[in-house]
C-alpha cells in the first residue's frame, strides 16, 4: 500500500488571498431605511501566488435587485421614513432600554415597597354591586384606507381632522355595567391605546388617555374609586412609557444611543422638538384633571429638555392640585403625582413634603358641608368614606417617610395634634415611618389615640398598626407592661368577633416576645372566651393559626408550653379537620426542630400523641402519598425522642401503645420494628450478653 502525507498549508496566508475585498461604509450618511445598494464583488481563481478581485456596485441595468423590480424601484421603508419619523427597533435599542429600566428602578432601594405590591389589594378590598358607566373614545374612520406613500400633505390635513374630531368630543357613553364589566372596558381601553400607538395615530392614543384621566373626576360610585383610580392609571403608566420611549428612540444617531445619565445638551433638536410638542399638546386640554394627569404621565420627559425640568415641574404640578375641589379626588391626585415623583426623581423629597402639607392643610374639607351631602346621597357612612382615603394617604406617607430621619416623625406627631390627633392621619403615620421611630414613641402614641375621635376611625385599628411595629421593634423596657394593659383594655372591649381577633392576633406576638407564660395564659383565656360563643372561630382560623404559630415561636421548650393551662383548650377550637390537622404539623415541626433531648415528661408524651393520633387519623384512601411520608416523618421524629431510660419495660410499653395508635401508616410501624429490635439490643447490652430468666422473657 503507498500512504500519501497531507500537503502543507498555510491557512492564514490562503485567508489574506482569497478574502473578499472590504468596502468602507460612510456612517455619517448611514440610515437603516435608505435605499438598499448591493454590492457584488467577483473573485477570480489565478495561480496560488497572487490573486486578483473586480468589484462592480448593482444598478438597475446591471445587477437587478428581484424586490426593486417588483416595487418599481421604491422601498416603502424608505417612504415610511420620509412619511414619519424613524422608531428604531432594533436588539441593540431594546437591550438599551432594559438597562435603564433596570437602572431607573434602582433609583430606590429594595426596602421600598413599590406601588404594584399594593395593586392587588386595592382591587380586592374596594369593590360595589352598583352599576358603573363608561365613556367610550370612538374612534374616527378617516384616513385609514390611505396608503403609506401619501403626501405628506394628507396626513397633516388628516391629523388637523383629528384634533378638531378631539375638540368636539366623539365618544359614546356605556350605563349600567357591573364592576367586572367595567374592568374589561377599561382593559379595552388599554388594548386600544396600544394598538393606535402602534400604527402611528398618536392623536387617538392622547385623545383615549383624555377620556380615561376624565373619569378620576366622577365619584358617583364613591365606594369603588380606589380600585378606578388603580385601573386608570394602569393606562396612564403606559402611555407615560410609550411617549418616553418614543422621544428616546429619536435620539439615536448614527446608532449610537445615549447613555444612561445623559444631559439634554446630547439630545438632538427632532427628538427635543417632539418632546415640546408633546407638553403644547397637553398644555392645552381644557379641563384641570385630565390635563395634570396627562402631564404626571410624561413628567419623565422632561429630561431630554433640561436638567431642572423635573424639579421646576413637580412643585407646579403640586399646587395645580390645589384646584381639585373634591378632597378624595384631590388626594389620590397628590398619590399618583407621589408616585411618579419616586419613579424619575426620588431625591426631590421637598415636593413630596409640600404635597402631603397641602393635603393637611385642605384636610378639613373631608368634614364639610359638600361631602356630607354627597354621603347621604349615596348612603355612605363616615367610617366607610374615610377608609377610602387610606391607600392615597399609606403611599403619599411610604415615599415622605422613606429613609427619612427621625425628626421628620416628630414634625407629623405636631401635626396631627394641631389637626385634634385625626385617627386616619395617625395610623396612616404608623403605617409609613419605621417601626424602630413608632416603637421608641410608644407611650406617645396610645396617648394619643385615647384622645382621638372613635367616630370617624376606630381605635382598635390604630391599636392594631402600633401593635404591627411592636413586633417588629422592642419599645423602651420600662414601658412594656404599661403598654400591653393600655392596649389590652381597648381590645377586650371588642364586641364583633372578628374586630377583636384581628387586633389580638397582633399584639400575642408582642405577649409572647416580652412577657411570661402567665400573662400569654391570660391572653389565650381571653382569645377563648371572646371566640368560643356562636362559634365564632369557625371564621376566624387563619388568625387562629397564625396565634398559634406565634406561641410556639416564642415557646418553644415543650415542657413549658404545655404547662400554660389553656394552650390545649385553645387547640380544641379548631373544629374543621384540615385545619386541625395543619395546626398540629406545625406545632410537630417546631418539636422536632427545637427539641434537643429525648423526654419522658407525660405532659409532653400524652399531648403530643393527641397530636400526631390527629394527623394519623386525617388519613385515608383519598391521601396523596406526599402527605404520608410526610405524616409519618413527623410521627417518626417524635417516636424517636421518646426514651424512658434504663425502665425498657415502660419503653415497650410507649411502643405498643404507638403500633396500636399508629396502625395505618406503614412507615411508622417499620420505625416502631427497629426501635423495638434497639430496645432487645439494648436490653442484651446491659446484661452483657448473659440474660436473666425475667430479661430473657421479655425479650422474647
Amino acid at each position: 500500500l503507498l500512504f500519501r502525507h497531507a500537503r502543507s498549508r498555510n491557512y492564514v496566508l490562503e485567508s489574506d488571498v482569497y478574502k473578499l475585498e472590504s468596502v468602507p461604509l460612510d456612517f455619517g450618511d448611514y440610515h437603516p431605511l435608505k435605499p438598499i445598494t448591493v454590492t457584488e464583488s467577483k473573485t477570480k481563481k489565478m495561480s496560488r501566488k497572487g490573486s486578483t478581485s473586480s468589484t462592480s456596485s448593482s444598478s438597475s441595468s446591471s445587477m437587478m435587485d428581484p424586490l426593486s423590480s417588483v416595487l418599481d424601484g421604491t422601498d416603502p421603508l424608505s417612504l415610511f421614513a420620509a412619511a414619519a419619523d424613524p422608531v428604531t427597533t432594533t436588539a441593540s435599542m431594546d437591550s438599551i432600554r432594559k438597562k435603564r429600566d433596570k437602572d431607573d428602578g434602582s433609583a430606590v432601594g429594595s426596602d421600598f415597597e413599590q406601588w404594584s405590591s399594593k395593586r392587588g389589594e386595592i382591587l380586592a378590598r374596594y369593590t360595589t354591586t352598583e352599576k358603573l358607566s363608561i365613556n367610550l373614545y370612538m374612534g374616527s374612520e378617516k384616513g385609514k384606507g390611505s396608503t403609506s406613500g401619501s403626501a405628506v400633505s394628507e396626513k397633516v390635513r388628516t391629523r388637523l381632522e383629528e384634533l378638531d374630531d378631539l375638540e368636539e368630543g366623539s365618544q359614546k357613553e356605556l350605563l349600567n355595567l357591573t364592576q367586572q364589566d367595567y374592568m374589561n372596558r377599561i382593559e379595552e381601553l388599554n388594548q386600544s391605546l396600544k394598538d393606535a400607538w402602534s400604527s402611528d395615530q398618536k392623536v387617538k392614543a392622547l385623545k383615549i388617555v383624555i377620556q380615561c384621566s376624565k373619569l378620576l373626576s366622577d365619584t358617583t360610585v364613591i365606594q369603588f374609586y380606589p380600585s378606578k383610580f388603580v385601573l386608570i392609571t394602569d393606562i396612564l403608566d403606559t402611555f407615560g412609557k410609550l411617549v418616553y420611549e418614543r422621544i428616546l428612540s429619536m435620539c439615536m444617531d448614527s446608532r449610537v444611543s445615549l447613555s444612561d445619565n445623559f444631559s439634554p445638551e446630547t439630545v438632538n433638536d427632532t427628538a427635543k422638538e417632539t418632546c415640546l410638542n408633546w407638553f403644547f399638546k397637553i398644555a392645552s386640554i381644557r379641563e384641570l384633571i385630565p390635563r395634570f394627569y396627562v402631564e404626571a404621565a410624561i413628567l419623565k420627559c422632561n429630561k431630554f429638555l433640561s436638567k431642572t425640568g423635573i424639579s421646576e415641574c413637580l412643585p407646579r404640578l403640586t399646587s395645580v392640585i390645589r384646584g381639585i375641589g373634591d378632597p378624595l379626588v384631590a388626594v389620590y391626585a397628590r398619590a399618583y403625582l407621589c408616585r411618579v415623583g419616586m419613579e424619575v426623581a426620588p431625591q426631590l423629597k421637598e415636593s413630596l413634603n409640600k404635597n402631603f402639607f397641602d393635603f393637611l392643610l385642605t384636610f378639613k374639607q373631608i368634614h364639610g358641608d359638600t361631602v356630607q351631602n354627597q354621603l347621604i346621597v349615596q348612603c355612605v357612612e363616615i367610617p366607610l368614606y374615610l377608609t377610602l382615603y387610606s391607600p392615597a394617604i399609606d403611599w403619599i406617607l411610604q415615599c415622605i417617610a422613606y429613609r427619612a430621619p427621625e425628626v421628620l416623625l416628630t414634625e407629623m406627631m405636631e401635626r396631627c395634634k394641631k389637626l385634634g390627633n385625626n385617627a386616619l392621619l395617625l395610623n396612616s403615620v404608623m403605617s409609613a415611618f419605621r417601626a424602630e421611630f413608632i416603637a421608641a414613641r410608644s407611650m406617645d402614641f396610645i396617648g394619643m389615640i385615647k384622645e382621638c375621635d372613635e367616630s370617624g376611625f376606630p381605635k382598635h385599628l390604630l391599636f392594631r398598626s402600633l401593635g404591627l411595629n411592636l413586633a417588629l421593634a422592642d419599645p423602651p423596657e420600662n414601658d412594656h407592661l404599661q403598654i400591653l394593659n393600655e392596649a389590652w383594655k381597648v381590645i377586650t372591649k371588642l364586641k364583633n368577633p372578628q374586630d377583636y381577633i384581628n387586633c389580638a392576633e397582633v399584639w400575642v406576638e408582642y405577649t409572647c416576645k416580652h412577657f411570661t407564660k402567665r400573662e400569654v395564659n391570660t391572653v389565650l383565656a381571653d382569645v377563648i372566651k371572646h371566640m368560643t360563643p356562636d362559634r365564632a372561630f369557625e371564621d376566624a382560623y387563619p388568625q387562629l393559626q397564625s396565634i398559634i404559630q406565634k406561641v410556639i415561636t416564642y415557646i418553644y421548650d415543650f415542657s413549658l408550653l404545655f404547662s400554660v393551662e389553656k394552650f390545649l383548650p385553645f387547640l380544641d377550637m379548631f373544629q374543621k379537620e384540615s385545619v386541625r390537622v395543619e395546626v398540629c404539623k406545625c406545632i410537630m415541626e417546631s418539636f422536632i426542630k427545637h427539641q434537643q433531648e429525648s423526654t419522658k415528661d407525660p405532659v409532653i408524651l400524652n399531648a403530643l400523641l393527641h397530636i400526631c393520633k390527629t394527623m394519623h387519623d386525617s388519613v385515608n384512601a383519598l391521601t396523596l402519598e406526599d402527605e404520608k411520608r410526610l405524616l409519618a416523618a413527623l410521627i417518626n421524629g417524635f417516636i424517636k425522642m421518646v426514651s424512658f431510660g434504663r425502665d425498657f419495660e415502660q419503653q415497650l410499653s410507649f411502643y405498643v401503645e404507638a403500633r396500636s395508635v399508629f396502625c395505618n401508616l406503614e412507615p411508622v410501624l417499620i420505625q416502631l420494628i427497629h426501635s423495638v429490635n434497639q430496645l432487645a439490643m439494648e436490653t442484651r447490652k446491659v446484661m452483657r450478653g448473659n440474660h436473666s430468666r425475667k430479661t430473657a422473657a421479655f425479650v422474647r
